[in-house]
């Protein structure tokens, strides 16, 4: 489980995050949601370490993380795929990949067969730039990274962002691959209503860097929740 209690974050001298608690547990879907500039990507941010957050705490399956740098963070078992996805653009599709290996021992510095099998467009463009791939390409590319980090918490920010429809699809169907193994927390910060709503197990609501409203699913009136997050 990933825990936070009171975490808050300031850009400067503007507080942007104000004593969000937040819980994310294995085996299941976590969607931060709320208008644009509300601090969810700061949120992830802070989670890890890629800008310090100011008070408060963060838990990884009980232990106390600290102040940790993002290479540290991602040591414990944290992994981004970030918003705009950030692959390297003069590396091949397979060197891209290979840059998870340096959190990985030695031994386990191979690809598996479940990465192209989820993403068979990887397999048959693996020599190719990733700059040469397109925007949904890219996508399926970041994610695939983050997986052979093989990571505790999988932070997902806006992964439908300027995604074509069937990628879109293929997107959902690996987050419930990857829920369904119930081996990592996945944090989804998602605009795409139906999307989230379609995987989400719990839902946290951000209104002014703060959290408005939580909690599973099964509470939130889809209608309501609609109203709660639109722009």
């Amino acid at each position: 489980m990933l825990k936070t209690e009171g975490l808050t974050l300031h850009y400067g001298g503007s507080q942007i995050l104000h004593g969000i608690d937040f819980q994310a547990k294995a085996g299941e879907v976590t969607c931060i949601m709320g208008t644009n500039g509300v601090g969810k990507t700061s949120f992830l941010k802070a989670l890890a370490g890629t800008h310090p957050r100011s008070g408060g705490t963060v838990e990884l399956d009980g232990e106390s993380l600290g102040r940790l740098r993002a290479q540290d963070m991602a040591r414990r078992g944290l992994a981004v795929v970030p918003q705009g996805r950030m692959i390297f653009p003069l590396l091949t599709v397979r060197e891209n990949l290979e840059t998870g290996f340096a959190l990985l021992p030695k031994s386990e510095h191979r690809i598996p067969d479940a990465i192209y099998d989820l993403f068979p467009v990887l397999k048959d463009m693996t020599h190719r730039r990733g700059g040469d791939l397109s925007g949904g390409q890219q996508q399926q590319l970041a994610i695939a990274r983050a997986m052979i980090m093989k990571p505790k918490v999988l932070l997902l920010d806006e992964p439908t962002e300027g995604i074509q429809p069937n990628i879109i699809q293929q997107i959902g169907r690996v987050i419930t691959y990857l829920k369904d193994q119930k081996t990592m927390a996945i944090v989804l910060v998602e605009q795409y209503f139906d999307f989230a709503y379609g995987l989400a197990d719990q839902f946290y609501v951000l209104r002014r860097g703060s959290v408005s409203a939580s909690g599973p699913k099964a509470g939130f009136e889809q209608s309501a929740l609609r109203a709660e997050v639109s722009v």
